[in-house]
């Protein structure tokens, strides 16, 4: 078997968060009186974390103590409504449970708050994943390898087991900082171009062809 451990992102890789993670995001930004933006804007702005989502979604030369109002409208509003369109890519279910199926431990790291991470794997993924991270105070985020290295200690795997599965240039750097193989996919947030002028050597562009590359 080619990999023991297959580590996700969430956003972009097996869950499309886009619609919910706009409307927060404008909820935020209406409710302190600044301009909405459109769901490619944010498209553009997600993959390192809440706290830059907000810093791109705000208006240039915001103050940093106004930028934390809306981080806090952010944070309040989609912890009730991170579920309200967000749902799994077509076949992607199907295919996680396969891996699993097949003896290899699979885990997701992202840079989305650990509350919503947590929610969202419980809600759309029962039971499928061993580990589930997102975000958290004290833990430097993607591309820093500090989650993807605790979930491989945790799981006890050696790094030439592991691959790191993603759709953005984050997910690329993040595989290559943990010293682990990446799948790129290109059915999230990002377009095949630019994954291959961000070093992408893999891409995939159906969840049906994750089982032949981890699994064989």
């Amino acid at each position: 078997m080619k990999y023991s451990l297959a580590v996700f992102d969430l956003d972009g890789t097996i869950l499309d968060t886009l619609s919910d993670l706009t409307g927060s995001l404008n909820y935020a930004l209406s409710n302190n009186g600044m301009p909405e933006r459109s769901l490619e804007e944010v498209r553009r702005f997600v993959g390192n974390g809440i706290r830059k989502l907000i810093e791109r979604g705000v208006p240039a030369g915001t103050p940093a103590d106004i930028t934390d109002l809306v981080h806090a409208d952010f944070t309040k509003h989609y912890k009730l409504h991170c579920a309200d369109n967000t749902k799994p890519y077509d076949g992607i279910t199907e295919v996680l449970r396969e891996i699993k199926s097949r003896g290899i431990k699979i885990a997701v790291v992202s840079n989305k708050a650990d509350y919503a991470v947590k929610e969202l794997c419980l809600r759309y993924f029962p039971g499928i994943f061993y580990i589930a991270v997102g975000e958290r105070e004290g833990i430097r985020r993607k591309p820093a390898p500090d989650s993807v290295n605790a979930v491989l200690s945790e799981l006890k795997t050696d790094r030439s087991e592991a691959v790191y599965i993603g759709d953005s240039d984050v997910d690329i750097q993040t595989a290559a900082n943990a010293g682990i193989d990446c799948i790129s996919v290109e059915w999230g947030f990002r377009d095949r171009q630019f994954l291959i002028q961000n070093g992408a050597k893999i891409i995939l562009s159906k969840p049906c062809e994750l089982t032949e590359h981890i699994c064989l």
